[in-house]
């Protein structure tokens, strides 16, 4: 998630004494600002990398675990019904309006009632985008009216209505408000008279004027790349042949991972629905563009990699990493 120019940032304020560990997943949709910093990094063999491959008993039994290795490796995740619960399903839906109908159906009554879910709170969809039938924008409207139905406690502006227990995302960093871009948050209260909506973000209330609600959306339903980084107990994500221009799969793998809920003792259970149909999986299992990104990170890096593990090493090596960041983020 970290671009050049951060990296740059970064680099240029951590001290030659100090050492940085970098964590982070390269088969996830890479950064929206220029550049791919942690693949090229490890491409180019100039910093020590550990990757983390063994499955444990819990995630060799989830179905999303193996699922998202084979999307990873190129391959059909299995869409077949299973024959006891599970933590992965795929349902069938061969036009946009039986999708919309299906998610609606899924988020209201039938997630909930299967694992014990708030849907508000609990149940998030995920869209390759944020226009069309099934993206995020048309989906809000609907969920919206079928989850939280407003009542005489609103306020309408900016092409959206807002009442108190609607799931709300803040879309612009605000400093001042210590709220930021992708930020989820539930509407509290509605004062018309004061003429203003009060957001609760992690039990920390925040206040807008009306005139303000411009940096909110509706979160029932957010775009997949707007979910990066973040985790949810039960996702569903609409996977249709309209988006064709999204189909990709690192785009594919990240909305499927993004599922997490701690539920007992040390037991991790994973939701995952996939709505739509079955060629739209396969292309964009197979469509392995989106990874594709020009960058000279990784050339200007790859001189430092046979230098041998020493402090004066190390330090030529961090210098390298820095220089190359430096390099692209003029």
């Amino acid at each position: 998630m970290v671009d050049v120019f951060l990296m740059q940032a970064l680099t240029k304020a951590t001290p030659d004494c100090a050492a940085m560990l970098i964590v982070g997943d390269i088969d996830q949709l890479p950064s929206v600002g220029p550049g791919q910093v942690l693949a090229d990094v490890i491409d180019s063999g100039a910093i020590p990398v550990v990757r983390l491959t063994e499955f444990f008993r819990q995630a060799a039994e989830s179905r999303i675990i193996r699922a998202a290795h084979g999307i990873n490796a190129g391959k059909m995740p299995d869409l077949a019904a299973p024959a006891s619960d599970s933590d992965f399903y795929f349902v069938q839906a061969d036009e946009p309006e039986d999708a919309f109908r299906k998610i609606v159906e899924l988020a209201r009554t039938r997630i909930p009632r299967r694992v014990g879910l708030d849907s508000i709170r609990d149940v998030q969809v995920l869209c390759p985008m944020n226009r069309g039938g099934v993206g995020a924008q048309a989906l809000n409207a609907e969920l919206q009216k079928a989850l939280n139905p407003a009542g005489s406690k609103k306020v309408e502006r900016f092409g959206w209505t807002y009442a108190p227990g609607d799931k709300v995302m803040q879309i612009e960093n605000d400093y001042n408000k210590e709220v930021y871009n992708g930020d989820v948050g539930y509407v509290a209260d509605v004062d018309p008279d004061l003429g203003e909506m009060t957001v609760d973000f992690d039990s920390k209330p925040v206040t807008y004027a009306f005139g303000e609600l411009d940096v909110l959306v509706p979160a029932y339903a957010a775009t997949i790349h707007k979910s990066q980084g973040s985790e949810y107990p039960a996702v569903i994500s609409p996977v249709m042949t309209h988006c064709f221009q999204m189909l990709q799969r690192n785009l594919l793998y990240t909305g499927v991972t993004r599922g997490k809920r701690l539920v007992v003792l040390v037991v991790l259970v994973v939701l995952v629905v996939l709505v739509g149909q079955k060629r739209a999986v396969a292309i964009a299992v197979k469509n392995a563009s989106g990874r594709r990104r020009w960058s000279k990170v990784r050339e200007w890096l790859a001189p430092a990699a046979p230098l041998a593990e020493s402090a004066p090493a190390a330090r030529r090596r961090w210098a390298a990493f820095h220089a190359g960041c430096t390099k692209l983020g003029s």
